[in-house]
C-alpha cells in the first residue's frame, strides 16, 4: 500500500548556530518535543532542506530536526567553500546535537545525505539509534565519473545541454572547467554555470519527467549551493579516503538500518547500494522496482515512511 507524506507541519523552534568565524547554520525542530529525535540530512552536497522534509516523520512520535549544511540553503554564507569538507559537516552535526541537548537520534539521509549519514554514524556510532538511507552515494571516482559523463547513455539530451554549456575546447574536463566558473566571484559567470549544472541533475533525478522537480533545481539558492559545493566536493574526492564508507561498516553493523534504492536511479546507480548491501547484509535492503532517484517517487516515499514508522518507538 502506498503511503503519503505526513501532513504539513511548522517548526516549534528554529535558530542560527554560529559554527566558526565564517559559517552560521540554520536549524529547526518540529513535531513532538519529547518524541524520538530524528535528524534529516539533505542531499547535494549543497541542496539545502525543504519544508516537505519534515513530512517523512510522524509528528506525534518524532522530535524532527532539520538543518541546512554549511554553505547551503538558509545557512550562510551561501555557497561558501571555506572549511567546507565532510569532516566539518560531521563535526557540525555533533555540535547541533549537543546544542539541542539530544543524547541519540535516528539519522535519515538520501543521496549525499546517505553519504553524510554513513560518515557521521561511523564517527559517532554511540549517538545513532537507527539509519534510514536512500539513493546510496559512496563518493567513489566511478560514481562521480558516471554523474559527469555516464548519464549521457540514458539522458543524452540533458547531458548535451550540460556539456554544451561549456565551449567545445573545455569539454574534455567538465569538472575542472565548471568548477572554475562556479567559483568565479562574478554572478554573471557563476550563476549561468550553476543553473546548467543543477538543471542537469534535476532533469535526470526522476524515473519519468517531472517539470516541478526541474523547476526547483533551477531556483537561484538551490542551483548555486548545489552546483558550487558539489563541484568542490567532487574535485576533492568528497574529503573521504578510498572506500572509506564501505571499510567502516563494521563500526555500525549493529545499528538498525533500512536502505532504500530505486532500481532505475540514474544519479546514484544501484551498484553502490548493492555494494553496501553485500558489505552489510544485516541492513534491511529494499529495491523499489519502478523508481529513479527522487525521494518523492511513490515507491521510495512508501519505503522511507515504512522505515521511520519502524524506528519511531526506539530510543
Amino acid at each position: 500500500m502506498q503511503r503519503e507524506l505526513f501532513p504539513e507541519i511548522e517548526p516549534y523552534e528554529s535558530g542560527l548556530l554560529p559554527l566558526d568565524g565564517v559559517h552560521t547554520m540554520y536549524w529547526e525542530q518540529s513535531g513532538n518535543p519529547t518524541g524520538t529525535a530524528a535528524l534529516f540530512l539533505h542531499g547535494g552536497p549543497g541542496a539545502g532542506a525543504k519544508p516537505l522534509h519534515r513530512r517523512f516523520f510522524d509528528p506525534a512520535a518524532y522530535r524532527i530536526v532539520v538543518f541546512d549544511q554549511r554553505g547551503a540553503g538558509r545557512s550562510s554564507p551561501l555557497g561558501c567553500l571555506i572549511d567546507n569538507t565532510t569532516p566539518h559537516l560531521v563535526a557540525d552535526i555533533e555540535r547541533l546535537r549537543v546544542h539541542l541537548g539530544i543524547e541519540r537520534w535516528v539519522v535519515f539521509g538520501g543521496s549525499w545525505g546517505s553519504t553524510l549519514a554513513l560518515a557521521y554514524a561511523q564517527a559517532h556510532p554511540e549517538r545513532v539509534i537507527a539509519l534510514a538511507l536512500r539513493g546510496i552515494f559512496l563518493c567513489r571516482p566511478s560514481e562521480i565519473d558516471w554523474f559527469l559523463r555516464g548519464m549521457d547513455e540514458i539522458f543524452p539530451e540533458n547531458w548535451r545541454a550540460f556539456s554544451g554549456f561549456l565551449p567545445e575546447h573545455e569539454r574534455g574536463n567538465l569538472l575542472a572547467n565548471y568548477h572554475r566558473r562556479l567559483t568565479d566571484a562574478d554572478p554573471s559567470v557563476h550563476m549561468p554555470a550553476a543553473r546548467a549544472w543543477s538543471l542537469y541533475e534535476g532533469a535526470c533525478s526522476t524515473l519519468l519527467p517531472n517539470p516541478e522537480t526541474v523547476k526547483t533545481f533551477g531556483e537561484d539558492v538551490m542551483a548555486l549551493g548545489l552546483a558550487r559545493i558539489e563541484a568542490h566536493y567532487f574535485s576533492n574526492d568528497s574529503f573521504l579516503t578510498e572506500n572509506q564508507l564501505l571499510r567502516g561498516v563494521d563500526r555500525i553493523r549493529h545499528i538498525p538500518t533500512h536502505v532504500v534504492q530505486g532500481r532505475y536511479d540514474m544519479v546514484c546507480p544501484i551498484r553502490s547500494a548493492q555494494d553496501l548491501h553485500e558489505a552489510w547484509p544485516e541492513a534491511h535492503y529494499t529495491v523499489v522496482p519502478d523508481a529513479g532517484h527522487n525521494a518523492l517517487e511513490p515507491g521510495i516515499r512508501t519505503a522511507l515512511i515504512a522505515a521511520t514508522e519502524a524506528f519511531k518507538t526506539l530510543r
